[in-house]
């Protein structure tokens, strides 16, 4: 395991767009039941602008940051040996359709332990006035060669 991953940062190099239809199928492969989550008529009488995302949406883009992490020549790992430890969101709002989005990866510690080593890496998601809209923090757990 490199400690020199940590601090390292990982930005995606563009703004996702949250949309009606990502939402949507999102919620149907989560079952997510709350209609504000599929129906924009039920999310307006709920008080919000669009559809609301569910909260776990955001590992979309949490994901694509670990792609860029992954891709980064100081991963000494394959991705066969990864299983995720665990994970938590901090939310500041909700994420809603139409939110554009930005997200950084930062590796925030590296634990090397004999033939189990594990990476923390917190993503901070911003929309595109700079606002914090959630922060999630997850584990991997890389085993050895076997």
């Amino acid at each position: 395991m490199n400690p020199e991953l940590k601090g390292r940062r990982y930005e995606l190099p563009e703004p996702y767009l949250v949309g009606r239809e990502h939402v949507r199928e999102f919620a149907r492969a989560v079952f997510a039941a709350n209609p504000i989550h599929t129906d924009l008529e039920a999310a307006r009488e709920a008080g919000y602008a669009d559809l609301v995302a569910p909260a776990t949406f955001t590992a979309v883009l949490q994901d694509r940051g670990m792609q860029l992490l992954l891709a980064d020549p100081l991963v000494d790992f394959e991705l066969k040996h990864i299983v995720h430890g665990d994970e938590k969101f901090e939310f500041s709002r909700p994420v809603l359709a139409g939110d554009q989005l930005t997200a950084e990866l930062e590796v925030t510690r590296v634990v090397a332990r004999g033939r189990v080593n594990m990476i923390q890496a917190q993503t901070v998601i911003r929309d595109v006035t700079g606002e914090v809209v959630v922060t999630s923090h997850a584990t991997l757990v890389i085993g050895g060669d076997e």
